[in-house]
C-alpha cells in the first residue's frame, strides 16, 4: 500500500522526535522559504531550551510544566474507535461515513481520517488522522496534516505560514522547558517544534520539502511541501506490532 507524504507513521514519528535531538547546532544553517523568495522568519539556528527563572537569592526554579498533551479536542488517548468516532462527530459536526477507516499493515495498527476546511484559521485543508494501536485498540497518536494532497490551493508560503502561527502557539504553552527543540533540520525538512508534557505525551511539529543550494549564500533553501502535526501518547514505546526478539 502507498501511503501520502502526510502518512508517517507511529514508528517514524517517535525517529523523528528523538533522532533530530542528536544534530548538532553546526549543521542548522537552514533557512525556510517559498520559491519567491521571500525572507524567512524562522531563525538560522535551533532554539536552546528555555532555561528556568532565578529565584530570589540566586536559586534556579523549574518553569512550571502546563501544557497538557492528552489528544485533540474531545478525542482522547485511551479511547476506543467507537468514542474517537463520537469525538470526531461532536468536534467537526460531520457524519460517521465521512470518517475514513484504514489499517497501517506494516505497524497494524487502525487510522481513522477526515478532512476538515480551516482547521487552522486561514490555513486551508487539513487531514486528521487518529492512529489506535495495535494491542490496546485504543487511541494512540492523533496527526494532521498539509499539503497538495490535502489542498490542491496549498501553497509554500501558506505551509510556512501555518507553521510560524503554530511554533509560536507551542512555545507559549509550557512545555517542559529540557524538552523544546525547535528549528532543528532533520532528513526531509525541519523540526519546528518539540515538546513533552509532564506525563512525557509529545507535540511535534514538521515542515517536509525540498532543499536547494542558496545562491547568495552557501545556506540550503528549503521549500516547504507538506507541514505535519503530530501528538503522540508514548513515543519512546508505541503500541505497534514488532517482531518478537529472536524470531529472525
Amino acid at each position: 500500500m502507498v501511503y501520502k507524504i502526510a502518512r508517517i507513521s507511529v514508528i517514524g514519528s517517535a525517529v523523528l522526535i528523538f533522532g533530530a535531538m542528536s544534530l548538532q547546532a553546526a549543521n542548522s544553517q537552514t533557512q525556510t522559504r517559498s520559491p519567491k523568495a521571500v525572507a524567512p522568519a524562522v531563525p538560522s539556528a535551533p532554539v536552546a531550551p528555555i532555561p528556568a527563572p532565578a529565584a530570589p537569592g540566586g536559586l534556579s526554579v523549574a518553569a512550571p510544566t502546563t501544557a497538557q498533551v492528552d489528544g485533540f479536542r474531545s478525542a482522547k488517548f485511551g479511547m476506543s474507535d467507537v468514542e474517537v468516532k463520537d469525538a470526531i462527530t461532536k468536534d467537526f459536526g460531520i457524519k460517521l461515513d465521512a470518517i475514513s477507516e484504514q489499517p497501517n499493515p506494516a505497524e497494524r495498527t487502525t487510522v481513522l481520517s477526515i478532512k476538515v476546511p480551516d482547521l487552522l484559521q486561514g490555513g486551508g485543508v487539513a487531514e486528521v488522522a487518529y492512529v489506535l494501536g495495535y494491542e490496546s485498540k485504543k487511541l494512540i497518536q492523533v496527526s494532521v496534516s498539509w499539503s497538495k494532497a490535502t489542498d490542491e490551493k496549498m501553497t509554500p508560503e501558506q505551509l510556512f505560514s501555518n507553521s510560524s502561527v503554530l511554533r509560536a502557539h507551542f512555545l507559549t504553552e509550557g512545555f517542559k522547558p529540557d524538552s523544546i527543540a525547535s528549528n532543528m533540520p532533520i532528513g526531509n525538512g525541519l523540526l519546528v517544534f518539540r515538546g513533552s508534557d509532564d506525563k512525557d505525551h509529545t507535540a511535534m511539529l514538521i515542515l517536509q520539502g525540498t532543499f536547494s543550494e542558496g545562491q547568495a549564500t552557501n545556506q540550503k533553501i528549503l521549500t516547504p511541501t507538506a507541514l505535519l502535526l503530530f501528538y503522540v501518547q508514548d513515543a519512546k514505546a508505541p503500541d505497534v506490532y514488532r517482531l518478537p526478539a529472536g524470531s529472525f
